[in-house]
C-alpha cells in the first residue's frame, strides 16, 4: 500500500506532461469558450440587459461543451498502444487510475475555464456578484462534467465514431450540473442566495468522485475483454 501514493503521483505527472506536450489540444477548450463568448453578443446584440439575463447560462453551456471536447480520446490512445492493459496489470487499481486521469484532464481543461470565468462574466455584462459566483460554481461543476464525460469515453473506447456518440451519451447526464450551476450563479446575482444550489453541486461532485471511478474501471475492463 505504501507504493500507491508514489505510483499515483507518477501517473499524474506522466499524464500531465503528455498533455502539456500538446498545447494545442490543451488550449482548445479555453479558445472554444473565449470564441463562443465573444461571438455570442454579435448574434443576439450587445444589449446589456439581454446579456445580463442570459449570460451565465450561455457561459455554462459553452463550458459544458468545452470540457466535453476531447473526452472521447481520454482512453483511446492507451487502448491503441497497449498501455491500457499495462495500467490494468499495474500496482494501481484501475479505479484509482481513472480518478487520476480525470483529475489531470480537469487540471488541463476545466481549471483554466474557472480561472478565466470572471473575464467571461465581464464580457457578458454580468453583475459584480457573478465575478465570484461563476468561478465558484464552475469549480464545483466542471469536475462533475469531466467525470461523466470520462464514463462515456470509457464505454465507447475503440468506437470509430466515439466523439459524436460520447456527446450524445453524456450530455443528458450532465444536465443536472448545468441546471444547478446556472441556478447558483443567478440566485447569487439577484440577491436571493445560491446556497442550496451550491450544496447540490457539491453533492453531485462528491457522488461523482465516489461512483465515477468504479463505473469507468468497469467499462475499461469490458473493453479489454
Amino acid at each position: 500500500m505504501s507504493g500507491l501514493p508514489g505510483a499515483a503521483l507518477a501517473l499524474a505527472r506522466r499524464d500531465l506532461m503528455l498533455a502539456l506536450r500538446r498545447p494545442g489540444e490543451a488550449l482548445l477548450p479555453v479558445l472554444f469558450l473565449l470564441t463562443g463568448t465573444v461571438l455570442f453578443p454579435l448574434g443576439v446584440g450587445p444589449g446589456a440587459e439581454t446579456l445580463a439575463r442570459i449570460g451565465s447560462g450561455v457561459i455554462w453551456v459553452l463550458a459544458l461543451f468545452a470540457v466535453t471536447v476531447g473526452t472521447d480520446r481520454l482512453w483511446a490512445a492507451d487502448l491503441e498502444d497497449g498501455s491500457l492493459e499495462q495500467l490494468e496489470l499495474g500496482i494501481l487499481p484501475l479505479e484509482l487510475v481513472a480518478l487520476v486521469r480525470c483529475l489531470v484532464h480537469w487540471l488541463v481543461t476545466g481549471l483554466p475555464l474557472v480561472v478565466i470565468s470572471p473575464l467571461l462574466a465581464l464580457l457578458m455584462q454580468q453583475p459584480p456578484a457573478a465575478l465570484v459566483a461563476l468561478p465558484a460554481a464552475l469549480l464545483l461543476g466542471t469536475p462533475v462534467l469531466v467525470m461523466i464525460g470520462a464514463i462515456g469515453a470509457a464505454l465507447l473506447v475503440g468506437s470509430r465514431r466515439s466523439q459524436a456518440l460520447t456527446a450524445l451519451l453524456v450530455l443528458p447526464l450532465q444536465i443536472p450540473a448545468l441546471i444547478f450551476g446556472v441556478g447558483a450563479v443567478e440566485a447569487t446575482t439577484v440577491g436571493v442566495g445560491g446556497t442550496v444550489a451550491y450544496l447540490i453541486l457539491g453533492a453531485l461532485l462528491l457522488g461523482s468522485l465516489a461512483l465515477a471511478p468504479f463505473a469507468i474501471a468497469a467499462a475499461l475492463r469490458l473493453a479489454l475483454e
